[in-house]
């Protein structure tokens, strides 16, 4: 199926893909600076009239059986598969990321995403029926939130879109996807695709526009039962105070500082190509990306000099070319921000060892001048209050760090406002076990760092925000909860009315 038609724009609107009314908007290869779409981005009465379309597709929908929604999900997961080569090519066309990531991880873990959902629509369990009070029957309804309002990040749109949207609509909810306008281009071909699947007009709508004006309309919209946000902590402090207005119910994801912790019985060559995957997986712009890594001193010069060895040989080069390892930044402007990163840190006495820059050729012979690329950087000699180790880089940048005792290790892990994600990396188990015990982060990986499982939740601790994505749990932020209770005495005056009015 070709879900590959923006001519009609970068909308969709209860079943209908339509332009934007507001300023138009190039979204860019960043691996050229060519214009992969003309788009026109959405205004504040265009998030009202999707808004309006999910309302009032909510009775149907909420009012499915878990069966019906089921089907719909298996539908979906089969015209998202067949379509898998398209969503690649536009994935990698509108970000950068190399098409054997966009082709092997970002496709099929949509449609394996799909798939369980599809089951996890049929599974949304209350507590049993009982007598807990003796002269009552109560049950736990799981019941639909109404009309969520979603904001997904740019560097997995494809992936966010379905994180964002499959849990709302499995429980029977209906949604406003806002993606980020830079890469708006598979979320709304995943909506194409669920309307191909069946599902009924407006139960997804996609609204493509900036976040000062569509994003903050659709948090604060009074229509609005939920949020949804994936993005810098900066900006989900934002998300939450408009959203508090409203009472609505608030789900964040937000940004992440995920140490790698090395101890010194650790396996040195899984460590060293864990660490140099994990810390480049899509040009490093991945929350849960491994970007300080502290490895115990005995380790510590071997790791450097094998993560460096490493580096030196990646590919980078034309995304389109499946033996590209790496691609380019998102745009110009965050391969300065994170070039900005590093000559800070060189300017406070860290270390460099390899990297540091723009690259001009690629593998292939590509001319990456054109690009926003920067190479696979590894730093050292970083203190750990320094903005390198402190702050959210979102690049293809390692810091590496020495440690003595576990308990140094495990406290300088645990030293940022964030909690996303980590990994220990040790043959022992005692100290594995403590490490997963005391590393304060929503998922805690043992001798490897990023692999995600759709039965398995994603989210975090601390400044890294709340809830969970994927997996049933996150169907816990996507219902609400109703206590039934029946009486079972047909008895007019209860005992307890005495503690009101009247005696024994």
């Amino acid at each position: 199926m070709d879900l590959t038609d923006f001519g009609a724009g970068a909308q969709y609107i209860a079943g209908r893909q339509s332009r934007g009314s507001g300023d138009p908007f190039q979204v860019v290869n960043p691996a050229d600076g060519s214009v992969v779409e003309q788009i026109s981005l959405a205004s504040t009465e265009q998030v009202d009239a999707a808004v309006a379309a999910a309302r009032a597709a909510l009775p149907e929908w909420a009012g499915a059986t878990p069966g019906a929604r089921s089907e719909a999900l298996t539908r979906l997961a089969a015209v998202l598969a067949e379509a898998g080569a398209d969503l690649a090519r536009v994935e990698t066309s509108q970000t950068g990321k190399p098409v054997k990531l966009s082709s092997e991880f970002d496709v099929p873990g949509t449609v394996d995403n799909t798939a369980f959902f599809a089951g996890a629509a049929r599974n949304l369990e209350g507590k049993a029926a009982g007598e807990y009070s003796g002269d009552h029957t109560s049950y736990v309804r799981r019941e639909p939130i109404g009309v969520v309002g979603s904001i997904s990040p740019w560097n997995y749109p494809l992936q966010m879109a379905a994180w964002k949207i499959l849990p709302a609509i499995a429980a029977g909810n209906t949604i406003v996807l806002k993606p980020a306008e830079l890469t708006p281009l598979t979320s709304v071909m995943f909506a194409r695709a669920c309307t191909a699947a069946g599902i009924p007009d407006g139960v997804v709508n996609v609204v493509t526009g900036a976040g000062r004006t569509a994003g903050e309309r659709l948090v604060a919209h009074p229509d609005v039962a939920m949020v949804s946000f994936t993005g810098s902590t900066p900006v989900g402090r934002r998300v939450a105070e408009l959203a508090t207005a409203t009472v609505k119910r608030t789900h964040l994801e937000l940004g992440g500082k995920a140490p790698f912790v090395v101890f010194d019985d650790a396996d040195l060559d899984a460590a060293v190509h864990g660490a140099v995957a994990a810390s480049l997986i899509n040009s490093g712009q991945d929350c849960t990306a491994a970007t300080r890594a502290y490895v115990q001193r005995p380790l510590y010069d071997a790791f450097v000099a094998g993560v460096a060895e490493l580096y030196g040989a990646i590919r980078l080069g034309d995304p389109l070319n499946p033996r590209t390892d790496l691609g380019p930044l998102v745009s110009y402007t965050h391969r300065d921000r994170v070039a900005g990163f590093v000559e800070r840190a060189r300017g406070y006495g860290a270390t460099v060892v390899t990297g540091g820059r723009a690259p001009e050729k690629g593998h292939d012979g590509t001319d990456l001048t054109r690009g926003a690329y920067y190479l696979p950087t590894l730093v050292t000699d970083a203190a750990q209050d320094s903005e390198i180790v402190q702050g959210e880089i979102f690049g293809p940048v390692l810091v590496v760090l020495p440690f003595d005792g576990d308990d140094e290790g495990l406290r300088l892990a645990n030293d940022t406002p964030y909690g996303l994600a980590a990994s220990a990396w040790t043959s022992n188990v005692h100290r594995s076990l403590r490490a997963t015990r005391e590393i304060a982060a929503g998922c805690v990986w043992v001798n490897d760092h990023i692999p995600i499982i759709s039965e398995m939740p994603h989210g975090g601790y601390k400044s890294s925000g709340y809830g969970k994505d994927m997996s049933q749990y996150s169907l816990d932020e996507y219902t609400q909860v109703k206590h039934v209770m029946f009486d079972t005495t047909a008895v007019a005056r209860k005992d307890w009315h005495r503690t009101v009015f009247g005696d024994r």
